[in-house]
């Protein structure tokens, strides 16, 4: 119980240290460098480029975009502002 206290308590720290527009809080659905098909769901997202991947980003965020992972991503973006965003579409772009 104890570890899964302070595993808890360390993953909690580390969350709020990481900044809205780091892609670290992407990985763990998307893949370390967006390799991956979130939950075997989505596209994969390495590569897309700046405006692709702003545009799904706002659109998740608006509603207006999405497929099965609509819900989810809506909760992931709704924190994130425009520079966020543009920041998590050149890193990914980079990808």
């Amino acid at each position: 119980m104890k570890k899964l206290v302070l595993t808890t308590l360390v993953a909690a720290a580390t969350a709020v240290t990481l900044s809205a527009a780091s892609f670290a809080s992407c990985a763990a659905c998307h893949g370390q460098k967006a390799e991956k098909k979130a939950l075997g769901k989505s596209a994969i997202i390495a590569g897309w480029d700046v405006a692709k991947t702003t545009a799904a980003l706002n659109g998740y965020k608006d509603g207006s975009y999405g497929g099965a992972m609509k819900g989810v991503m809506k909760g992931q973006v709704m924190k994130l502002s425009d520079a966020d965003i543009a920041d998590l579409a050149k890193q990914i772009a980079a990808m």
